[in-house]
């Protein structure tokens, strides 16, 4: 079954998106995709939203004393230096790869 195609914010009331649904407190519950909201841009395809039924939609499960240790668990590895092993404070960019004190530091030369 192919879902209905609407323009940007032409959807009909008790649809939403995944977002809109966790700003609610709402989870999509396991429901299939209603409809899709496409944006049009120049020189490349539309941006595809799927839609769900507001009516449908789950309450979000609560955290479990297991899931919030797992999330500090994820958070606290990305915020320690692997070069230096110290919590930096701080997201450390996958760009640098460590602390920015670490990327700044001068590295020695080998002479």
């Amino acid at each position: 079954m192919r879902a209905t195609v609407y323009r940007w914010r032409l959807a009909p009331d008790g649809l939403a998106t995944r977002r809109q649904l966790r700003a609610l407190g709402l989870r999509p519950g396991g429901q299939d995709v209603v409809a899709e909201l496409h944006r049009p841009r120049r020189r490349r395809g539309p941006l595809v939203a799927y839609l769900y039924r507001v009516d449908r939609a789950k309450p979000v499960r609560p955290m479990t004393p297991a899931r919030t240790a797992a999330l500090a668990a994820a958070m606290r590895a990305r915020r320690t230096c692997p070069n230096c092993r110290t919590d930096a404070g701080y997201c450390i960019p996958r760009s640098l790869g460590m602390c920015v004190p670490c990327h700044d530091a001068p590295t020695p030369s080998s002479s």
